[in-house]
């Protein structure tokens, strides 16, 4: 893995960490950082789950490996809202 790639999988998990926090409804009480914290995991777990099933590599945009990846991180910010939110009060 290159320099290159290292950092277009962080620009991606920042979008897709945005994405997944823009997925749930209401309002989540997580700073940003956080959220894109999730976003860099979820991409990582996306990408595995999609080399595993074998969707990972398509001609074109892969939307299926981004779709999993969204989905990734939209169940990471709802689980994280649901428990730094009660710890907050």
């Amino acid at each position: 893995m290159h320099v290159g790639g290292i950092i277009s999988g962080i620009i991606i998990g920042l979008i897709i960490g945005a994405l997944g926090r823009l997925v749930v409804p209401g309002k989540q009480n997580i700073p940003i950082w956080l959220t894109l914290v999730i976003g860099v995991v979820a991409a990582l777990l996306g990408t595995a789950v999609a080399g595993a099933l074998n969707v990972a590599d398509t001609n074109g945009i892969d939307w299926i490996e981004l779709l999993i990846q969204v989905v990734f991180a939209a169940i990471g910010v709802a689980i994280v809202a649901g428990t730094y939110g009660r710890r907050r009060i």
